[in-house]
């Protein structure tokens, strides 16, 4: 199985009244992570876009296990839990720390591949044969 790690920028915004980072701002960790992993295998969002494609969330989970504050170092880790034909499930890991690495949250988001045109589904595996063969390479067994 392979991981995609990235480092998270956090910024004083990103906190909320309580000193820590807020919640919603996880999601968008969720997707630098995706973002990070799609680049990693060779693969570029825009290009599907430009060929009229699109992979909207279809359904998120996340379960926060403790809170980050500013100025941690926070990377998340992301890797293809799931592959088929008709949705990817991208599994991540948000920790902080470098020697004593802690576990901050845990989730999951599935994609599916819809066509921009009227956004129904198309099989991942017939829309991008040589991006659906790649995720089978690197993903959990």
């Amino acid at each position: 199985m392979y991981i995609a790690t990235a480092e998270i920028q956090l910024t004083y915004a990103d906190t909320d009244m309580m000193g820590i980072i807020y919640h919603g701002n996880y999601v968008k960790f969720l997707e630098l992570g995706r973002s990070a992993l799609i680049a990693e295998a060779g693969f570029d969002y825009l290009e599907m876009e430009q060929l009229g494609y699109y992979a909207p969330v279809y359904n998120l989970e996340i379960t926060y296990k403790k809170p980050i504050r500013f100025g941690e170092r926070v990377f998340v880790k992301t890797w293809i839990e799931e592959n088929k034909r008709s949705r990817t499930v991208y599994g991540f890991e948000i920790v902080k720390g470098i020697e004593n690495v802690e576990t901050c949250a845990i989730g999951t988001t599935t994609h599916i591949v819809v066509h921009g045109k009227n956004f129904r589904p198309v099989p991942f595996n017939k829309a991008f044969p040589e991006w659906f063969q790649k995720y089978e390479e690197i993903k959990k067994r």
